[in-house]
């Protein structure tokens, strides 16, 4: 199997580097130390390519001989230098380091073509070395760091897929619960801002939108409601949820907001239940409705007996004014 990796990828230096260099990064690189998770075989294979690439470089005459033979054309014309021949039980090796060098689509890719040929996690290491468990392990945590490379970058729908993909990865093999778990975490705490970029996507992109607002009424859900006190494992407290709440607002249609905010009224919840009064006022003066700002007023009264109205309901009482022309009479 052809892996793109040369021996200066291996160490980490640079086909410049000093002898020096060269010592100091197979020295760094011995003692960074894989997940615990691998097996035993995953953690020789990488230390063996380390091994064979320093036994290269660190010697002059056979450095000098690779750089003529397979790296003479990297500087001018780097895409010639297509990577190295490796046996199949040196492909675990390989997918460490390159999980070190961020390479996540190319570990994808690699574990995937090895994936097809066979999954059997309940096997041990094969003859050859291999193990199915650990190219699996390697892909999750690709997926993993992936996601959150995205989600550094603010690219979240790329986050959530990626992260996503991951996590169907493993439970899918029913493995690695300790990785299912991180994903997990990562995946509710990024749930806000791929619900904001979802919702502040044109309306057009109704797709897009349904699935944000899918995803708003389950995190509403593991809240038990806006002002709910339960745990939605997003790190948001109840005022920044609340914050997140008032600027989902400006991406929401009036529609939506009026779907959104009468379902959550009903928990009961006297937060949603002041949404949806100003989502009906907005509505009733969009589409020069009256009724909708009565049907304020109502909803308003319903909250008398917890708290002070007066001020709101004037002002519902205003606005249902407005929407009747001079000649109509007062309610």
């Amino acid at each position: 199997m052809r892996i793109p990796l040369d021996l200066y990828q291996i160490l980490g230096v640079s086909i410049q580097a000093t002898p020096e260099q060269v010592e100091q990064a197979y020295s760094d690189r011995c003692q960074q130390l894989p997940r615990q998770e691998y097996s035993e075989v995953a953690i020789a294979a990488r230390t063996q390519l380390l091994e064979d690439a320093y036994s290269v470089l660190s010697d002059s005459e056979l450095r000098s001989a690779y750089n003529k033979n397979i790296l003479a054309d990297l500087h001018s014309e780097p895409d010639l230098v297509d990577g190295m021949e490796l046996h199949e039980n040196q492909l675990v090796g390989a997918l460490l380091l390159l999980q070190e060098q961020s390479e996540y689509e190319l570990i994808t890719q690699l574990g995937e073509t090895y994936l097809k040929h066979s999954i059997d996690l309940s096997r041990t290491p094969s003859a050859d070395g291999v193990a199915d468990a650990d190219v699996i392990i390697a892909m999750g945590l690709a997926s993993l760091e992936a996601g959150r490379e995205h989600w550094q970058q603010k690219q979240f729908e790329n986050a959530s897929h990626a992260l996503q993909k991951g996590l169907r990865l493993l439970k899918q093999e029913d493995s690695f619960p300790a990785i299912q778990q991180e994903i997990e975490a990562d995946l509710y705490k990024l749930r806000p801002y791929y619900i904001l970029e979802l919702l502040a996507l044109p309306e057009a992109n109704t797709k897009h939108r349904r699935e944000g607002f899918a995803l708003l009424e389950s995190m509403l859900d593991d809240r038990g409601g806006i002002d709910g006190q339960q745990d939605d494992f997003s790190g948001l407290e109840v005022d920044d949820f609340l914050k997140f709440i008032q600027q989902l607002r400006s991406h929401l249609t009036v529609s939506e907001q009026e779907t959104l905010f009468a379902q959550e009224a009903k928990r009961p919840s006297a937060v949603a239940t002041y949404l949806f009064i100003y989502a009906l006022i907005a509505k009733g003066f969009s589409q020069g409705q009256p009724a909708f700002i009565k049907q304020a007023k109502v909803a308003l009264t319903q909250l008398a007996g917890r708290q002070d109205i007066y001020v709101e309901k004037q002002c519902a009482i205003c606005c249902w004014v407005s929407q009747q022309g001079p000649f109509s009479p007062y309610p």
